[in-house]
């Protein structure tokens, strides 16, 4: 293609890039076919990574050959007959494994080679893919799982992410992106699609246009966590709804065409504005779309997209049911059972939250106590307890290459404990990650909770933990900091345990995390860690 030939000059191109000029990575899905016809050892070493563009990754070992899938779930909107096609497909193939992620998909594990055409064939039949779920291409686009519902969104963005998510959608012309590249699109007035941490986010406005009072859209660049995080930028722009995809494509080829494509570990979008700046990044971005001045930002708060319990919708005598899913794993039968009841109650669908929870929405109001009679949600609550309630955590060593530590059940464990042995007037949100890479999104956590291995003093390696506290996503952001002092696995219960009870015996009534960590500062939480460390 045209675009690439700066590229195929450029001598100091990583080893990823050499090959995605060789062959796109989207032609992995013809090969596949004939991969599930010959064995998983039929499959070059070589051609590992490059599944990557088919929402799959070799979970660890890599050598026993199973497949984690990732399954796109634009907004977190699934239908009655895509949630239990899903769940189909996780008891059948993924070994009762069914996990909800950060941002809004469905992951699978346990998948073998053999399985995934039918697997590709049973999601096309629902309209569901896992093509470019994971890899360097638009992801799986994040938006407000009530958005057409919605009493707090300016307007309904169903149509517009689908348009935006079909057009990118196995498009050669962007899949070949410097580095993975995430999207979200809302006009919710709490932020629930967690603007700040996307590469491009559309974040609700309004502005006077000939006279008249416009709802749409301000434009956020260069978010991103990982090792180095990012909260975006704001760009003086206002867009309208109908323009969202001509702005999503002129951001995205910005990317394609200037983003750094050297050193894996600084592609992302995020160093490019960084770099740039957001003015030079407006002014490129006017290159290509006509776009006037900002207006009015409408976004007043953020709920870190958490909805538990029964609340009205913006449609007259129905309502949405949020439910608390602990640490987003559910089982295929619970995810049937969930369909059954959103079905008989209401029209049927499921929506995921970006909190790893699950929304289902329009039901009557003479539905609702009935529903809530199922005996389901003794565990998957409407009102779950302050600390599981607000747990995230990623897959972990589990089933991930990239891991250092075990997560998804270290952090169920550690949150029922607290709700067993501790009550706060205020909820903590606790995030639990396993790398540095931060799928769990432990920067904008109250608290956050990264996976290290620690060499002891007999210089044995163990698992432990570094603590960070005061993440926010409130006014902007702010990425929290860390405490110094390495926790072992074996004692990190105990330790956090012992950070909330100094927070609950020297805060104010009322008092959040976060307000009382920008009002003390670190240093006292820091004395309290040292001191746990010390009698551990």
């Amino acid at each position: 293609m045209a675009y690439q030939k700066h590229w195929e000059q450029n001598e100091k191109l990583n080893k990823t890039e050499q090959w995605k000029l060789e062959r796109d990575g989207l032609t992995i899905l013809e090969d596949i076919p004939e991969y599930a016809k010959n064995g998983f050892s039929s499959i070059p070493k070589e051609e590992w990574d490059k599944f990557k563009w088919a929402g799959l990754y070799l979970q660890r070992p890599k050598e026993d050959g199973y497949f984690m899938m990732r399954v796109n779930v634009p907004s977190g909107i699934l239908t009655y007959d895509q949630a239990v096609e899903l769940a189909a497909i996780c008891k059948e193939y993924g070994r009762d494994v069914y996990d909800i992620t950060t941002r809004q998909a469905i992951q699978f594990h346990w998948l073998k080679i053999e399985q995934i055409p039918d697997i590709f064939n049973r999601l096309e039949k629902v309209g569901l893919s896992s093509a470019g779920a994971c890899g360097d291409i638009t992801r799986n686009i994040v938006g407000n799982p009530l958005t057409g519902i919605d009493p707090d969104e300016l307007f309904d963005t169903r149509e517009i992410v689908k348009e935006v998510y079909d057009f990118f959608q196995l498009n050669e012309d962007f899949s070949n992106l410097p580095r993975k590249y995430k999207l979200s699109i809302s006009s919710n007035i709490n932020n629930a699609s967690n603007a700040e941490i996307n590469c491009a986010s559309f974040v609700p406005a309004t502005k006077v246009i000939d006279g008249k009072k416009v709802a749409g859209f301000h434009l956020k660049v260069g978010g991103g966590l990982s090792a180095r995080p990012f909260l975006a930028e704001t760009l003086d722009v206002f867009i309208e709804p109908h323009q969202v995809k001509d702005v999503t494509i002129a951001v995205t080829t910005i990317f394609r065409d200037f983003g750094y494509r050297e050193k894996r570990h600084l592609a992302r979008l995020k160093f490019l504005v960084a770099d740039w700046g957001p003015e030079k990044f407006k002014e490129k971005l006017l290159e290509y779309v006509e776009l006037p001045d900002g207006g009015e930002d409408a976004v007043t708060g953020w709920n870190a997209g958490y909805f538990y319990g029964v609340k009205p919708q913006k449609q007259e005598g129905l309502n949405y049911v949020g439910l608390n899913v602990p640490v987003g794993r559910l089982s295929s039968d619970e995810v049937l059972e969930l369909a059954r009841i959103s079905k008989k109650y209401g029209n049927g669908e499921l929506r995921n939250c970006n909190s790893q929870n699950l929304i289902i929405p329009n039901i009557p109001d003479e539905h609702v106590d009935a529903l809530l009679e199922e005996k389901i949600f003794d565990r998957i609550s409407t009102s779950p307890l302050s600390f599981i309630g607000y747990s995230v955590s990623c897959t972990g060593i589990e089933y991930c290459n990239l891991a250092l530590v075990e997560t998804k059940e270290r952090m169920r464990r550690i949150a029922n404990e607290l709700d067993r042995e501790l009550s706060l007037d205020v909820p903590v949100r606790m995030h639990m990650v396993g790398c540095p890479n931060s799928c769990g999104q432990r920067q904008i956590a109250d608290i956050g909770l990264q996976g290290i291995k620690m060499r002891t003093k007999d210089k044995k390696m163990i698992d432990a933990f570094e603590i960070y506290v005061g993440g926010t996503l409130q006014d902007g952001g702010t990425l929290n900091e860390k405490l110094k002092g390495k926790v072992e696995a074996e004692q990190l219960s105990d330790v956090v345990k012992g950070l909330l009870i100094h927070f609950k015996n020297t805060k104010e009534p009322g008092e959040a995390f976060f307000d009382y960590v920008n009002r003390v500062g670190t240093a006292d939480l820091q004395e309290s860690l040292d001191g746990l460390l010390q009698e551990a």
